[in-house]
């Protein structure tokens, strides 16, 4: 060994190396004491921590006493017996062995062969210097050590994995338990030494969890006076010698003999009392028990109507800890119904409706505000008295109610007569189904003269299946039946009220009747504000239909030297700017003659257009597609006027022709022969140049015509089957997609004429048409007693100051009773018309 320390000793490389396996050296050998220590000691803890777990859950304070006794002395025992065996399998690590495992973990065992010595040839230079070479070769590999790894792996050891579960166990116990009921532990054994060393007794105050206040551990609360929550749940545990110590309350109401004997007791607080321990170290409080008041809920102001008919209602709710819950109940006020018509009848028994009050999502929910949000237009209830109810719970159940409220449950408002009479049906057939009959009889009044009241085709046949489908189940209506016609109705009076209009014209025209309608019935801000902004839309709407139908027909346009009244687009704008001004004031008479003006005005309306417009293949190509819808609306209307005089229903009898095929009209061709002649000449237009080749618009045009050649086929098979029913729907889908398919070409044109003109949006104005029966004013033209011109009447910076300073003088002249009874009389007359 000298001879191999002088030679390790005496390579300056060899010293380095063994320099450098200190530290991998101390951390491998530390790592054979972790790794022989946890192989023989893992039982030790396993059971400790199982102990401890059980000891922070507070199992000790459940179980018995002696079963918690039992239980220590076992886990006590078995760690015992765990530490014998693991102390007897323990076997101390050497530095050797530690060295040995730190060599076995390099290449070649480096280590090893640098504490080697040679053996044989050491005299010859040659072989020593291949012998240090070798070394010097091992020295460089040495350095290269790192510490190994201990096995701590004890699967084959732990095959139940008993040492995670323990530890699982601890660390739940840790989170969701109390450390210091450990302490609880020192009392289990009795006798007066104990009682020395520790306290004799404990008790805890658990304030409900709802509360949010934290638990109490009464041993460390020395004031006579103790403020809890109603349900706090008092725990008590003794230690010592049974007897030593009891326990006196008057805070859970039971009577003073019914207290329970034992070491440990629970006592739920429900009233002002005192809590005493009695025997020596015993301690007593006062325990002021604070009630949860109910939780109260209120209703900010009155409930409120949106445009769209939701209804909308404020509430403000408090509570000590906090509201979980609330409702609100809608009842029929059955007293406050004005018992007429279809409502005279008693209703058939409903549910009261029952909606789950908004609650913050995040924050406090001692008190708050919120807003009540629902869509009941469609219910029985809807624009009838109901007693509203609002109730909020709190987390012990405690319930608080607010004062009845009797409004009228709002729900959505029809401004037109035909759709608002649709829904006063639903509402008596949903009222009660004995008025089957009595809404048959009114569908049958409404649809027996449909001209001028229907102006949807659709709505029109709906209706007349819906009233074919009423006679029939009207003496036995069922429940499911009933609410399937009610539901056809609301779609039957929405249709009539906003959809599926005719043409932009018409649309101008709803919209001016409802939101004249909306004006003079008092109706809300919202209602307005939505009104306006569909009639904007649809005076959009109407004047870009103007503009492509005026490139579409340039030979309507008026001559240079004819009378014209002009009206731009600011114009047209400005007087609806001031309608809205006047409404917001609140001065709806004007407002209602304003509108009244304005409709006379778009009555007559047209689009002027620059020289050279409206040529080209594409202008005729318009002209065709124009021909064709007027003649697809004449053939539609000749169908429908055949569908009201024709026998069955425009059904045909067993072994008769349909009517569609057999009836010929004025020329002599039946009309599914029509039907076929028009749609061959869609084919044949479609097979021409049309607008906007190659544009997005282009395109979506031609799609449309391809839907409406679609539709008139189908529409010349149920002419041909006698469905003249199936086949005015088809033609009514024909025509909408002709007018959508005009539109989308109509627009792909003027794009392609502003490009070739230079020409931006928004030259086009309004003129009105001097060939029309009457003036914006409602004039007869050639009238004598004109003031001034159309041209000079309605162009300025303020067109409504001077048709006001006009009907103010008409107002004034009519009131001057030094004027001839007769011109009174015609003055009249123009004011009742405007």
């Amino acid at each position: 060994m000298a001879h191999e320390n002088r030679d390790t000793a005496g390579d300056p490389a060899t010293a380095t190396a063994l320099a450098r396996l200190i530290w991998p050296l101390r951390l491998t050998w530390a790592g054979l004491w972790a790794e022989r220590l946890v192989r023989s000691f893992w039982p030790v803890w396993t059971i400790l921590a199982a102990t401890l777990a059980a000891l922070v859950f507070g199992l000790q304070d459940l179980l018995p006493l002696d079963w918690v006794r039992g239980g220590l002395a076992l886990a006590a025992l078995g760690a015992l017996i765990a530490a014998g065996l693991g102390l007897r399998a323990f076997r101390r690590p050497t530095r050797a062995e530690a060295l040995s495992r730190l060599d076995a973990s390099l290449p070649g065992r480096p280590i090893s062969s640098m504490t080697d010595a040679q053996a044989i040839g050491s005299g010859d230079p040659w072989s020593r210097a291949i012998w240090e070479a070798h070394r010097r070769r091992m020295a460089e590999r040495a350095a290269e050590a790192r510490p190994v790894r201990p096995d701590l792996r004890l699967a084959r050891r732990d095959p139940f994995a008993l040492r995670y579960l323990a530890l699982t166990a601890l660390v739940i116990a840790l989170m969701f338990g109390s450390v210091w009921r450990v302490a609880s532990v020192k009392g289990l054994a009795g006798g007066g030494a104990e009682a020395m060393v520790g306290p004799s007794w404990e008790a805890w105050a658990q304030p409900p969890s709802y509360t949010g206040k934290p638990s109490l551990y009464l041993n460390e609360i020395d004031a006579p006076e103790i403020t809890l929550p109603v349900g706090t749940r008092l725990q008590i545990r003794l230690y010592g010698e049974v007897g030593d110590l009891s326990v006196t309350e008057s805070v859970s109401g039971r009577p003073a003999g019914e207290a329970p004997p034992g070491p440990a007791q629970d006592v739920e607080v429900r009233q002002t009392g005192a809590l005493t321990i009695d025997g020596r170290g015993g301690r007593s409080w006062k325990i002021m028990a604070l009630a949860d008041r109910p939780p109260l809920v209120t209703a900010d102001g009155q409930m409120e109507r949106e445009a769209d008919g939701q209804m909308k209602l404020s509430f403000s709710a408090r509570d000590d800890y906090g509201v979980t819950g609330g409702q609100a109940t809608i009842l029929l006020d059955l007293p406050a119904v004005d018992r007429r018509y279809g409502l005279a009848v008693d209703p058939e028994p409903r549910e009261p409706v029952t909606l789950d009050l908004p609650l913050p999502i995040a924050g406090n929910r001692a008190e708050f505000s919120e807003t009540l949000v629902d869509d009941l237009a469609k219910h029985p209830f809807a624009n009838l008295p109901v007693v509203l109810n609002l109730s909020v719970t709190d987390a012990a159940l405690q319930e608080g109610r607010a004062e009845p409220l009797k409004v009228v449950l709002p729900g959505r408002r029809f401004f037109d007569p035909l759709a608002a009479a649709l829904i006063e049906m639903r509402r008596d057939l949903l009222w009660n189904r004995t008025n089957g009959p009595r809404t048959a009889q009114i569908l049958h009044a409404v649809t027996h003269a449909p001209e001028g009241l229907f102006r949807n085709e659709r709505a029109f046949l709906r209706t007349r299946v819906l009233m074919r489908k009423l006679d029939a189940e009207a003496a036995t209506l069922a429940p499911a039946a009933r609410d399937e016609i009610a539901e056809q109705l609301w779609e039957i009076a929405l249709m009539v009220e906003e959809g599926d209009l005719a043409s932009a014209l018409e649309a101008l025209r709803r919209a001016q009747d409802r939101l004249d309608e909306a004006i003079r019935n008092g109706a809300s801000q919202d209602e307005i504000e939505q009104l306006m902004q569909e009639m904007r839309q649809a005076l959009d709407n109407y004047m870009r239909e103007l503009a492509e139908e005026a490139q579409r027909n340039p030979d309507q346009q008026q001559s240079e030297n004819r009378q014209t009244m002009e009206m731009s687009g600011d114009q047209l704008q400005e007087m609806l700017d001031k309608l809205q001004e006047l409404m917001e004031q609140g001065r709806m008479a004007e407002a209602a003659e304003l509108m009244e003006m304005m409709r006379q005005l778009m009555e007559n309306m047209q689009v002027t257009m620059g020289e050279g417009q409206g040529q080209g293949p594409g202008s005729q190509a318009m002209r065709d597609l124009s021909e064709t819808l007027r003649d697809q609306q004449g053939l539609s209307d000749d169908a429908f006027r055949e569908l009201q005089q024709g026998p069955n229903g425009g059904r045909p009898q067993d072994g008769q022709p349909g009517e569609g095929e057999g009836q010929e009209g004025r020329d002599g061709r039946s009309l599914a022969e029509r039907q076929r002649e028009l749609g061959d000449r869609l084919n044949g237009m479609q097979n021409q140049p049309l607008p906007g080749q190659g544009s997005e618009r282009g395109e979506n045009g031609r799609r449309s015509l391809d839907d409406a050649g679609r539709a008139m086929r189908e529409a010349e098979r149920a002419l041909r089957d006698g469905d003249l029913p199936g086949a005015l729907d088809r033609q009514a889908e024909a025509m909408e997609q002709l007018r959508e398919g005009m539109r989308e070409l109509g627009e792909a044109m003027a794009e392609e004429q502003r490009q070739q003109n230079g020409q931006g949006e928004g030259e086009a104005f309004g003129r009105a048409d001097p060939n029309s029966q009457r003036d914006p004013l409602g004039r007869e033209p050639g009238e004598t007693g004109r003031i001034g011109s159309d041209r000079n009447m309605l162009q300025g910076e303020d067109v409504y100051r001077r048709a006001q300073d006009l009907l103010d003088e008409i107002r004034r002249r009519s009131g001057d009773l030094s004027r001839p009874e007769i011109e009174r009389e015609y003055l009249r007359r123009l004011l009742d018309m405007y």
